[in-house]
C-alpha cells in the first residue's frame, strides 16, 4: 500500500501567501471596481536595471550560436559568477571566502529549505518567533517537530525564540541549546537588524555549544548603518559555525528571473563530516544549476554599471519605506523597522488581532498587507507592511490609511 509523508499533515492550512492571496482574489472578483493596493508579499515592481537586461540579450545571442551555446551549468554555478560574488560580497568586506566555497541556485528560499537535508532528522531546531515560515515548515516537512498545537500556534519539538519589542525584536539565547539556528538579519519580517557585536555573540554561542547557524542575508543590500554587518563572515569564527544563504531578489529584482547562492565554508565540520561536501553533494544531485542566461545576468549586477543602477534602485524601495514609516508614525501608529530593510512591522490598531486588522484594511481602504501572526505566536497584533510596491502606489495607500 502506498503511504504519504504525514509530516506534511501536520501544517495547519496552506502557505501564508497562498492564503492571503485567495482572501484578496475573493474581494477583487466581490468588487471588481476598486483599486487593490499590495503592500504584502515582498516582490518587487521596478524594472531589471538596463545593465542586467544588456547581458540578458547577449547572454540570448550566445545561445544562438553553437560555439557560444551553455548547456548544463557546472554544479556549483559558473566560474565567472562565483569569482565576482567572492571578490564584490566578500574580499571586498574583508571575508576569507573563495568562489569554491559558493554554490549558485535558483534563490534563497529554495537553499532556505533544502539546506535541511544535509542535517540527521533528530537535530533540534531554533528559530525566531516571528519567523520566516520555510523556515519552519520544512522543518516539520522532514520530520523534525511534533505535532502543531493551535492554542500556542507552535510546534512541539522546535525551540522558539521570541523577538519582542522590549529586546528591539532581537533573539535572546535559549534555555535549551539547539543544533541548528536559523537567523535572518536584515529581519524578514520585522524588518530589525544586528549590530556586528550582537551577531559576534551569536557566533561565539555556536562554536561553543557545537550548533550550525543558518543566516539568511537576503536583504544586506538595503542597510544604512556602518555598524551592521552585511555577512555573517565579518564576524570571527564565523567559518566554523556558519551557513549563509544570499539571493539576488531583492537587491537586483530577480524575483522572477530565479538566482541566488549558498556559502559553505570549507571549515565548517559537524559529527566528523564537512558540510560542504555534503551539500556538494546534494547540489550536484538534485539540481542541474541555473540557466547560463541567469547567471551572466547575476554577474551584471557587480559590473559597475550594475552597481550604479541598483543602488538606485535600492534607494527607490527605502524611500518607499521612509514613507510608510513615517506617514503611519504621524497617524499615530506604533512603527519599526523600515532604515536597513524594506519592511516596516506595526502594532495593529484598538486590540485587533492580525487578520482582523488585515480584513480592515482590504476591505475600508484597500490596502493589502502580511498578518503578523502568520509568521508565529510572537507576530501576534503586528502587521508587516513592504516597501516594493511603486513609490506612487505607496503614497496612495499611507494616505488611505492615515485616514482611517
Amino acid at each position: 500500500m502506498v503511504t504519504v509523508n504525514r509530516n506534511y499533515l501536520k501544517l495547519p492550512g496552506s502557505y501564508l501567501f497562498s492564503t492571503i492571496g485567495k482572501k484578496v482574489n475573493a474581494y477583487q472578483s466581490e468588487n471588481p471596481d476598486k483599486k487593490i493596493i499590495r503592500l504584502g508579499i515582498g516582490d518587487v515592481t521596478q524594472p531589471l536595471a538596463p545593465a542586467i537586461i544588456e547581458s540578458l540579450h547577449e547572454g540570448v545571442e550566445e545561445m544562438a550560436h553553437a560555439e557560444t551555446f551553455h548547456g548544463y551549468a557546472p554544479d556549483l554555478g559558473y566560474e565567472f559568477l562565483r569569482s565576482a560574488i567572492s571578490r564584490n560580497d566578500y574580499q571586498a568586506r574583508g571575508c576569507d571566502i573563495s568562489e569554491d566555497e559558493i554554490f549558485v541556485s535558483d534563490g534563497a528560499k529554495s537553499d532556505s529549505g533544502n539546506i535541511q537535508e544535509i542535517f540527521g532528522i533528530d537535530n533540534k531546531v531554533a528559530v525566531c518567533d516571528p519567523v520566516y515560515p520555510v523556515y519552519v515548515d520544512t522543518n516539520v516537512m522532514a520530520g523534525r517537530s511534533g505535532e502543531y498545537n493551535p492554542g500556542r500556534e507552535n510546534f512541539d519539538g522546535i525551540i522558539y525564540m521570541p523577538c519582542r519589542e522590549e529586546n528591539g525584536f532581537l533573539p535572546e539565547f535559549p534555555s535549551e541549546v539547539p543544533d541548528l539556528i536559523y537567523l535572518c538579519f536584515p529581519n524578514n519580517p520585522t524588518g530589525s537588524a544586528i549590530t556586528k557585536d550582537e551577531l559576534q555573540k551569536w557566533v561565539d554561542y555556536a562554536n561553543q555549544n557545537g550548533s550550525v547557524i543558518i543566516y539568511d542575508a537576503a536583504y544586506e543590500a538595503y542597510i544604512s548603518e556602518e555598524n551592521i554587518p552585511h555577512s555573517i563572515y565579518e564576524c570571527d569564527g564565523a567559518k566554523t559555525c556558519a551557513i549563509e544563504l544570499k539571493s539576488f531578489s531583492k537587491n537586483a529584482g530577480f524575483t522572477g528571473v530565479r538566482l541566488g547562492y549558498t556559502v559553505v565554508p570549507k571549515a565548517l565540520e559537524r559529527d566528523g563530516v564537512k558540510l560542504h561536501s555534503l551539500w556538494a553533494r546534494r547540489h550536484g544531485t538534485k539540481f542541474n544549476g541555473a540557466p547560463y542566461i541567469v547567471q551572466k545576468a547575476g554577474a551584471a549586477v557587480y559590473s559597475e554599471a550594475g552597481k550604479a543602477q541598483l543602488k538606485e534602485q535600492v534607494a527607490y524601495y527605502m524611500r518607499n519605506a521612509k514613507v510608510i514609516y513615517e506617514g503611519l508614525s504621524e497617524a499615530g501608529f506604533s512603527v519599526s523597522g523600515g532604515v536597513n530593510a524594506p519592511y516596516i512591522w506595526l502594532k495593529t490598531p484598538d486590540r485587533m488581532t492580525s487578520w482582523e486588522f488585515f480584513d480592515y484594511l482590504l476591505e475600508k481602504v484597500n490596502v493589502v498587507g502580511t498578518p503578523g501572526s502568520g509568521f508565529g505566536a510572537h507576530g501576534e497584533g503586528y502587521f508587516r507592511l513592504t516597501a516594493f510596491g511603486t513609490y506612487e502606489n505607496t503614497v496612495e495607500a499611507i494616505e488611505r490609511m492615515k485616514k482611517m
